[in-house]
């Protein structure tokens, strides 16, 4: 693959799983009654866009570009399901944190995967992402440590 396709590529897959955690973030704080989870949530699509617009600039084809409110389908679904799921748990703080966990473990697993072979991508580009792939480090590990003390 050539060179700027491939940083294309990684790097349009990073803006739309952004995309994803945004949305589905969004939807953490619409479900839950818990005012201290509400924050987080906000806190965490705030910085989801924040890291997509950061992105962007290294996306080097117009055609390339996702559009702002673009998702994997999988995504997509990833919400509908926990939205099924806030509405029979209750909005069970739980089930929720359980999701977003479940959410914070697929984009890492989507960092992961272009941190393993950064060969081609500019070197500011790499920096960017590991920053943000630290950073979802922490968020997941904030989200865990609150499941797990979540009666």
């Amino acid at each position: 693959m050539e060179t700027t396709e491939k940083v294309n590529s990684a790097v349009r897959e990073l803006v739309i799983i952004n995309n994803d955690r945004t949305e589905g973030y969004k939807t953490a704080a619409e479900e839950t009654k818990d005012a201290d989870l509400k924050m987080l949530f906000n806190r965490l699509s705030q910085q989801s866009v924040g890291f997509g617009s950061e992105l962007r600039p290294f996306i080097t084809d117009a055609d390339e570009m996702p559009k702002s409110d673009e998702t994997k389908n999988t995504g997509k679904l990833y919400r509908v399901w926990m939205d099924i799921k806030a509405a029979i748990t209750a909005n069970d703080r739980k089930a929720v944190l359980s999701s977003c966990e479940f959410g914070e473990d697929r984009a890492l697993l989507s960092y992961d995967e272009v941190l393993k072979d950064t060969e081609g991508l500019p070197a500011n580009a790499v920096e960017t992402i590991r920053r943000h792939r630290a950073e979802l480090q922490k968020a997941h590990d904030e989200v865990k440590m609150l499941r797990d003390s979540a009666k």
